[in-house]
């Protein structure tokens, strides 16, 4: 007779989620689900209205990276004008990028991932969380609280608001970056730098001290997804899409335009989320990564040096083969930050960032675009289709979390079955679990967004786990 044990919700992520871990009679796990239960509706009720509102409608999508969907959405809206935005305008659009990736990066290491790590998995949970990282260690918690708050204030400094910012505009940005605006972020960089620098020591630390959880907490082989630069580089704004295998050999590079040449979605009936994989392997030898694990597994370099030189650390990692531990993301992820503020001192130090040459403007309408950034959960599509005028048609979305969605069922599934015994159950084999999930800071509010039925499902169990009824809508 099989049992099971729902962790409902699953904490310190944004989005709605439960975990069900199906137990044998010998209390050893069979199969671990992560089922994402919410349902939003963006892409339907986006129809209808003027492809120019999207860069301000997405962003309500979530509150946690609305710049995200703000800049992928206005890169659509360039393709639909047939433009390119001017050199400054996308300068200024990839600084505020710079300073979502700080931000966003920052605010999970340290506070939604960090007290796993620096409190431990089997700590009392009362204490672990951000409060009790505060208590343990106040100087660093302050310091994460000022990395988040820097961030924030790039995005309002160019926006005018830390969430959900009114800047860019199909064609470019609609505002010149103001002089004191350019010295305000200048002026607080290289303390920041040293912030982030501290954080990349912290994990690459802890993951050298803790070699069993490194190298056998959700480790597994699979494809990786990312940006890529035309000299192989990391970029998080623009560039091709570059797919490697396990081993890191290139399996395709192509341009987001042609995503759904390359990219399917798959269905279970037990998640909202949807599954996308390599159409040309299929399902499901074709699944892949995003995030920063597969942008540091796909890059050969990092534009920057700083962050450069940690990544050529992480390349000695699994000998040039690509990391595979899902706790390694926890380092990319401050690597990438570093990267970052790095990013950000380069382009504020580039006087054509002053230009008032901010927009390029169009009278054609073309009907359909497709907009890609590297957002900081992994890789994120925005594909508009219009009519004539301009009146959108369909839309689809394909977010970073939806990418990362067979990879996060696997880690629980692979964890569930490493550490949780049912016969001698404890709150910290569940927190495991749980930690799987985190380490892909994933958003799911972002990444509900099917279309068509909403299937609900109740099913009543007995005392004993026996099924008792079931009734099925949609």
């Amino acid at each position: 007779m099989t049992r099971k044990i729902t962790i409902e919700p699953v904490t310190r992520i944004e989005g709605h989620a439960k975990v069900t871990i199906h137990l044998g009679d010998d209390g050893k796990v069979r199969q671990a689900y992560l089922h994402v239960n919410e349902f939003r509706g963006f892409e339907k009720f986006s129809e209808g209205r003027m492809f120019f509102e999207m860069p301000s409608i997405t962003p309500r999508i979530c509150g946690i990276c609305p710049v995200s969907h703000h800049l992928a959405s206005a890169k659509a809206t360039d393709a639909i004008i047939g433009v390119q935005p001017t050199r400054t305008g996308s300068m200024l659009r990839e600084l505020m990028h710079m300073g979502q990736i700080i931000q966003s990066h920052s605010m999970h290491f340290f506070e939604l991932a960090g007290p796993d790590l620096l409190l431990g998995f089997d700590a009392e949970p009362a204490k672990r969380n951000v409060v009790g990282l505060v208590e343990a260690n106040p100087a660093l918690a302050l310091k994460a609280v000022s990395l988040r708050k820097y961030g924030q204030e790039v995005i309002r400094l160019l926006g005018e608001k830390r969430i959900h910012p009114e800047f860019a505009v199909p064609g470019g940005v609609n505002a010149a970056l103001k002089p004191e605006a350019r010295d305000q972020m200048l002026a607080g960089a290289e303390e920041m730098k040293g912030y982030i620098r501290e954080g990349v020591g912290i994990a690459k630390g802890w993951l050298d001290s803790h070699q069993d959880y490194a190298q056998g907490f959700a480790s597994f082989p699979c494809g990786y997804l990312g940006t890529s630069a035309a000299d192989g580089g990391l970029n998080l704004y623009e560039g091709m899409l570059r797919l490697i295998d396990c081993n890191g050999t290139k399996l395709d590079e192509f341009s987001a335009c042609d995503y759904a040449q390359h990219i399917g979605e798959h269905v279970e009936p037990w998640s909202y989320l949807k599954f996308p994989f390599y159409r040309r392997l299929g399902w499901p030898d074709g699944v892949y990564r995003v995030g920063p694990l597969a942008r540091l597994n796909v890059a050969d370099h990092i534009g920057t040096p700083l962050a450069n030189d940690e990544h050529q650390e992480w390349k000695r990692i699994n000998g040039g083969k690509p990391v595979q531990g899902t706790l390694y993301y926890h380092y990319a992820r401050m690597i990438e930050a570093l990267y970052g503020i790095e990013r950000l001192q380069q382009l504020l130090d580039d006087p054509e960032i002053m230009s008032k040459d901010v927009c390029a403007f169009s009278g054609q309408i073309t009907g359909h675009g497709v907009g890609c950034l590297e957002a900081p959960r992994g890789t994120l599509m925005h594909d508009y289709h219009t009519d004539s005028e301009g009146k959108l048609t369909a839309v689809n979305l394909i977010i970073a979390t939806g990418h990362n969605n067979w990879a996060m069922c696997k880690s629980v599934d692979e964890v569930a079955k490493a550490y949780v015994d049912g016969g001698n159950l404890t709150e910290g084999m569940l927190n495991r679990v749980e930690a799987a999930i985190r380490a892909y800071d994933p958003c799911l509010s972002c990444s509900t967004h099917a279309v068509g039925q909403m299937p609900l499902e109740v099913v009543v169990y007995g005392a004993d786990g026996e099924e008792l009824n079931r009734v099925v809508r949609g």
